[in-house]
Parts: structure tokens; C-alpha cells; sequence
């Protein structure tokens, strides 16, 4: 699963509920999340976790502000049902004020059919920003290749990628009409594997958060599967999750994309 968790943003507490309860009926194996907070010793991915009884681990980085409490921090999260046995994390290139850091969480994680390489990312958001994510792509092309590519299960990389499947940036790392952003590293998008003809719109002017976004429906968040050698790590189906009310509450700004792996 990845999902983007719109930070502590709008009604965040009641969807901090909402979120969980997403997560509980999924139940997913493994899950890659973005705009994860925590504020002092409270983390919600840390929260997510004990409540599903996962494992996780996450990078960070302080948000600089004038709120009162804890300090808080913006990060992107792993969670995993099965053993993290290494993390490592990579900054992407990037330009602006600190707020604007991007970067990749990587778990090592032992599942019963051997290891899986898992990455999760975030890349800069905004119009007229693709060549910025271009680079981006490029860091997190290699970095998957140097810690992905020797693992039983092909490497999966999950995250909010705020760029359409057309675009530059999602092209390279699909090799796509082009040379892939890696030398010998291809990964394709599950939702080529979702029920023909679903668009699979993660930004969706039908959320209730989006009443006023000036950006149109759009697919922007990913779970991208290195190519298996075998069955293993073959992508079997993908939906959406997360795309209705809970108790009358929208988790997200963004919707859940999960996948189906061969294990």
C-alpha cells in the first residue's frame, strides 16, 4: 500500500481515526506512507503500527513553525507485518527553503519467501516543477538500484510521485520511450494490473478536500514493481482504498493505491 497522509492538515485528528480504520479493514502487508508526522515522542506512524502490529521505521525532518507543543517533524514511514532488518534513507536533490527537502525511506524486510527491498518517497510538488523531479528520479533510480537489486523479491517502490504516468519523471523510472533513469533498473506501474478502464485518480476534485484544488483529477501516487525473474513479486492486481468517508470524515487529501503481490 502507499498513501500519502496529508500531514496534520485539516480535521487531522478525527482522521488520524479515519486512517486507521482504512487500514484495519485492508489490512495491507506492507505499506509506504508520506506527509507522516510526529510531534515530541508521538509519531503516528508509530501509532499506525502498534495498532496493526507492524513493524515500521521512517526519515525525517524538523518543520521550523511558531506552533506551541513538541517539535514537530514531517517524514515518510514503512510499515511492514514482517521483520525490518536494515532502513537507509537518500535527500534528493531539491531547491528552495528547508520545509521543501525531499528524500527516500528504503526498509530491508524478511518476509517468509525472503527479502524484500521497499522504498517509499515524496517527490517536490508543484506545476512547472518537472524537470526538478526529473533529478529527483534520478537519485532515487540509482539508490533503489544500489539496495533493490539483490533480494529474492524484485525491489517495490512506493510514494506520491506528483507527476501523471505520461510525464518525464514517471517515464524514467518505467523506461518508458526512454532509457530508464537506472541502468538496468525498470520498474512497472501496478495499475497497469487495475480493472480496465478505473483511472485510478488519487487526487480527486470528488474528495471533500478538494472542493477548491485547482488541479484537475490526476494519478499522481505509485507502487512501482521492479521486473520479477519469476513469479515472485509479480504483480497479481491493484485498486484504490481510502476514496470514501469514514464516519463522515475523508482520511486523506489523497487516496490509497494497494497491490496484489505473488508471494
Amino acid at each position: 500500500m502507499t498513501w500519502n497522509l496529508w500531514w496534520r492538515y485539516g480535521p487531522w485528528e478525527r482522521r488520524r481515526e479515519a486512517i486507521a480504520a482504512v487500514l484495519a479493514e485492508v489490512a495491507p502487508d506492507v505499506c509506504g506512507f508520506q506527509e507522516v508526522w510526529s510531534a515530541g515522542d508521538e509519531n503516528l506512524a508509530g501509532d499506525l503500527a502498534a495498532r496493526l502490529g507492524m513493524h515500521w521505521c521512517w526519515a525525517s525532518i524538523p518543520v521550523h513553525g511558531d506552533a506551541p507543543g513538541p517539535p514537530l517533524r514531517l517524514g515518510n514511514a514503512i510499515l511492514s507485518r514482517w521483520p525490518i532488518t536494515a532502513q537507509a534513507e537518500l535527500q534528493l536533490p531539491t531547491v528552495g527553503e528547508v520545509h521543501e527537502r525531499r528524500f527516500v525511506a528504503h526498509a530491508r524486510i524478511e518476509t517468509p519467501g525472503g527479502t524484500l527491498p521497499f522504498f517509499t518517497t515524496h517527490l517536490s510538488y508543484g506545476l512547472g516543477l518537472s524537470s526538478l523531479r526529473v533529478q529527483q528520479v534520478r537519485s532515487l533510480a540509482a539508490f533503489v538500484a544500489d539496495n533493490g537489486l539483490d533480494c529474492e523479491y524484485p525491489p517495490v517502490v512506493t510514494g506520491d510521485l506528483n507527476a501523471e504516468p505520461e510525464s518525464d519523471e514517471v517515464r524514467r523510472l518505467a523506461g518508458f520511450l526512454t532509457a530508464p533513469a537506472a541502468p538496468g533498473l525498470v520498474l512497472l506501474d501496478a495499475w497497469r494490473y487495475a480493472a480496465p478502464g478505473d483511472p485510478g485518480f488519487t487526487w480527486a476534485l470528488r474528495n471533500g478536500y478538494q472542493e477548491h484544488s485547482k488541479i484537475p483529477d490526476s494519478r499522481i501516487d505509485y507502487i512501482l514493481v521492479g521486473v520479477p525473474s519469476g513469479d515472485r513479486g509479480r504483480v497479481l492486481s491493484a485498486r484504490l482504498a481510502g476514496d470514501e468517508p469514514v464516519n463522515q470524515v475523508w482520511p486523506s487529501d489523497h487516496f490509497a493505491v494497494v497491490a496484489d503481490l505473488q508471494d
